[in-house]
């Protein structure tokens, strides 16, 4: 397989993460979305990533069929989203939920630095959405005693907050400090400590 992005990306970096925990073997190609668009459209004509080139030479061209046919290559329980109802619904409210965190710190960022001038409405509704959904995640955290969110292992619901978070972290410093965020504060520490997080991983590029 190949990946193609850069681990800047929170979507990028999460199927690396995800791929590593399956101690499936692939290739990573850091093509920027802005510098190196025309290598990505050959492969997905949307030009975004992740993009996974399978070994039969298929393209996937979205992070949730991606996930959806990696999680198909393991057995149920090493699965990184339960198989089973109501767990499986509930880990995908969790990575729903950071997901949309990242999109809306993609949406800020765009706002803030494409345009000449950015539409301050637009900018208030999306740091609103930003810090409605911390808090949403943070009482999830905090209700939970387990190391992992759901329980002793981690799964996709860990790993997408803890990316999401630090791509918001990175492009966003206005907004990183997690000081009323104490419970998502020490999941993404304990995580980003891990070593396949510490491989997985790249310093924010801006786009340019």
């Amino acid at each position: 397989m190949i990946l193609i992005g850069q681990y800047d990306s929170s979507f990028v970096r999460r199927v690396g993460i995800a791929l590593r925990l399956y101690g499936i073997p692939f290739e990573h190609r850091p093509w920027s979305t802005f510098g190196e668009a025309d290598k990505i459209r050959a492969y997905n004509p949307l030009t975004r990533v992740p993009t996974l080139v399978l070994d039969d030479g298929d393209v996937i061209v979205d992070s949730a069929s991606i996930f959806d046919h990696i999680d198909s290559l393991v057995p149920a329980d090493k699965a990184l989203h339960p198989r089973e109802e109501p767990a499986r619904r509930r880990s995908l409210k969790i990575s729903a939920l950071a997901t949309g965190l990242a999109d809306k710190s993609v949406a800020l960022f765009y706002e803030l630095h494409l345009h000449e001038t950015p539409s301050k409405p637009w900018v208030e509704r999306c740091e609103r959405q930003i810090r409605d959904t911390l808090a949403a995640l943070e009482a999830e955290r905090a209700a939970r005693t387990t190391p992992c969110w759901f329980g002793e292992r981690i799964g996709h619901a860990d790993i997408a907050v803890a990316a999401s978070i630090r791509h918001m972290s990175d492009s966003h410093p206005h907004l990183a400090g997690l000081d009323g965020c104490p419970a998502l504060r020490a999941h993404c520490e304990r995580l980003e400590a891990l070593p396949v997080f510490q491989e997985i991983s790249q310093p924010f590029i801006p786009p340019s």
